[in-house]
């Protein structure tokens, strides 16, 4: 499945279009303060992981070129995978 079809748990790594470092994703449909813009996903340089704020990666699901590894899935990740849909 396109990853841009449906939405990743929380810890996949993925990597994105023109970035050179692997990202975890670690939240959904963040607002990017600084430009007051909707995202799909927020993540951090993997294997750093957070930094400081000035080092998150607000990005959209189309954004994603290929899923290293998924995050872990359970119930509550189903609940708001399907609700999305």
């Amino acid at each position: 499945m396109d990853p841009s079809e449906q939405l990743l748990p929380i810890g996949t790594v993925v990597k994105l279009t023109n970035v050179e470092k692997t990202i975890m994703i670690y939240g959904y449909d963040q607002i990017q303060v600084s430009t007051n813009t909707q995202y799909d996903y927020i993540g951090v340089p993997y294997p750093e992981g957070n930094i400081s704020p000035d080092y998150n990666v607000f990005f959209n699901r189309n954004l994603i070129e290929e899923v290293i590894h998924k995050g872990y899935i359970n119930d509550e990740y189903e609940k708001i995978r399907d609700e999305e849909q």
